[in-house]
């Protein structure tokens, strides 16, 4: 049986390993640096077509015989318009923040962004993790904006290219 100046030895260096371990945690990056595919569809923005938020004002559903890579993943579009759109300008039609919600990441986190929470600010697509967030992030845009894209790169949220 341990006595307990044992005791109290072995709690403190359990409590500075979770100590180091949660200082060290901050450096690994929320999530990678690309587009990530929706595990059930396998495209980017769970296979809506980022041209449609703009040319239709919400997001459709691609066709698979309109499929692009870009991004470290696969794009689908609804036409060959879209396609012949994104191909020209991939980064025009993105989500911004690799799909990362804006809100939070102005706040220093990665979440992942929601494609049915979004809104268009100084013309790019940006998501959100909720409708809250969302409007948080719309009323308080320049400021806010400029806050997501300082912490954008530290985080992960930049797509390859």
């Amino acid at each position: 049986m341990e006595s307990w100046p044992q005791k109290k030895t072995r709690l403190c260096l359990c409590a500075v390993l979770i100590l180091l371990s949660c200082l060290f945690a901050g450096k690994v990056f929320a999530r990678p640096q690309v587009f990530v595919p929706d595990p059930i569809t396998g495209y980017a923005l769970g296979g809506h077509d980022p041209v449609s938020y703009f040319v239709d004002g919400y997001p459709r559903k691609g066709k698979r015989n309109h499929v692009h890579k870009w991004g470290g993943t696969e794009w689908i579009f609804v036409n060959e318009g879209n396609l012949a759109a994104f191909k020209r300008d991939p980064e025009a039609y993105a989500p911004l923040f690799a799909a990362c919600g804006g809100y939070a990441l102005s706040e220093g986190f990665g979440t992942a962004g929601n494609p049915f929470i979004y809104a268009i600010v100084d013309g790019r697509l940006v998501f959100f993790h909720s409708v809250v967030n969302r409007f948080l992030f719309v009323v308080n845009g320049s400021q806010l904006m400029t806050a997501a894209q300082d912490n954008a790169e530290r985080v992960g949220c930049v797509p390859m290219r």
